[in-house]
């Protein structure tokens, strides 16, 4: 055999796959010839979509990070392209859920969209601040890089605004609960839709608001949008425990509509004021997390019947948290008990309500986001 039609033998892995010499000076060929290897062996249709492209998938929604800019020390924004089976038609205000490998596991959180709904868009954004308590909020701000292939679940939620806005809006945030306000308002802004908006903010101190540079220059070149800014280091916590903060700040804010988003306290004081006012209505409220006021003693086993597949679950562990750590692929949502997505049915045993401290039977549907075993049970998933 001459020189010129002799090979080499490269290991992959455990198998051993021939590999033509200067293949080097010929990449293009070769990738050809890598890619026609690969599909000549066993593989599954969602397999030959992924060679072609990472972002096509048949069974699951799939992303590609392209760009990571840090927004405050803590924080940062993904500029996320999704893959097929993405619609852009979703409304300013609304979540999305996002997966991403770490260690070996397959780690999910919902985060706000911060980027404004447009037809013949290819990119959507979240915003995420790291917390430190959340692992994956912070490798989301600290650990990963363009190029880092994640799954994701199609957008929903209700914080939303109506078609057509009111005219006259009060925002009200606190924190990172400015992204999905920052949705609405860069959505506003791309139709000159904004008339009337008193938006009151805070934040530890000017560096650490979200946006600030942004939102300075909507300021400026809006006169109908309004930023009151609270730097709360220097001038205390925004309190909402009664009206004289608003009364002092936003006079008229009984007859503006009220989108709030911030901690629970803060949030759970507005629900007070706009009750105690009589325009409970007039209030819209997104939290990004749930209170969990009941604990399911003892936790227990969970098995997962169609996966075959059980794990030992402690009782401040939920259904939904005991499924990823056991590998068990499950529907999900908002992860905060609201959306419905991610219920399945009870087979046997028992399981709690860590918002509210229901049992559950068997035969009856449990959210497996907000629930957790209170004893060996079995899920339908």
């Amino acid at each position: 055999m001459s020189k010129k039609h002799s090979a080499i033998v490269a290991q992959i892995g455990d198998t051993r796959r021939p590999t033509a010499v200067g293949s080097d000076r010929h990449p293009g060929w070769n990738a050809v010839r890598r890619f026609a290897t690969q599909i000549t062996t066993p593989l599954l249709p969602d397999d030959y979509l992924r060679l072609a492209n990472p972002l096509w998938s048949a069974r699951e929604l799939r992303g590609k990070v392209v760009a990571v800019r840090r927004e405050t020390e803590d924080s940062a924004t993904l500029t996320i392209k999704p893959g097929w089976g993405f619609h852009f038609d979703y409304r300013a205000g609304q979540y999305i859920g996002i997966g991403l490998r770490v260690d070996g596991r397959w780690r999910w959180r919902s985060y706000s969209l911060t980027s404004a709904p447009l037809r013949g868009a290819r990119t959507i954004s979240i915003t995420v601040k790291a917390m430190p308590e959340g692992f994956l909020s912070s490798h989301l701000v600290d650990g990963v890089s363009p190029g880092t292939v994640v799954r994701l679940a199609a957008p929903q939620g209700e914080f939303v605004l109506p078609e057509p806005p009111p005219a006259a809006l009060l925002f009200v945030t606190a924190g990172s609960g400015i992204t999905p306000i920052m949705a609405m308002l860069r959505s506003l802004a791309r139709r000159n839709a904004i008339s009337d908006v008193v938006h009151l903010h805070s934040a530890p101190t000017a560096a650490d608001a979200l946006f600030a540079d942004e939102l300075a220059a909507l300021a400026r070149e809006h006169p109908g949008y309004r930023l009151l800014l609270r730097t709360t280091r220097d001038q205390g916590r925004l309190e909402l425990s009664g009206p004289e903060v608003l009364d002092g700040e936003v006079p008229d804010w009984r007859v503006r509509q009220t989108w709030a988003c911030g901690p629970a306290a803060l949030l759970a004081d507005a629900e007070r004021v706009w009750a105690a006012a009589g325009i409970a209505d007039q209030l819209h409220v997104e939290r990004f997390a749930v209170a969990r006021t009941a604990v399911a003693e003892g936790g227990g086993t969970v098995t997962f019947a169609a996966s075959g597949k059980s794990v030992a679950a402690d009782a401040a562990t939920t259904l939904l948290e005991a499924g990823e750590n056991a590998g068990v692929s499950m529907p999900f949502g908002c992860r905060m008990g609201i959306c419905q997505s991610c219920v399945v049915m009870l087979v046997a045993g028992q399981v709690r309500d860590l918002r509210t401290g229901v049992d559950h039977e068997p035969g009856t549907r449990v959210q497996t986001c907000v629930s957790a075993a209170a004893g060996d049970c079995e899920l339908d998933a």
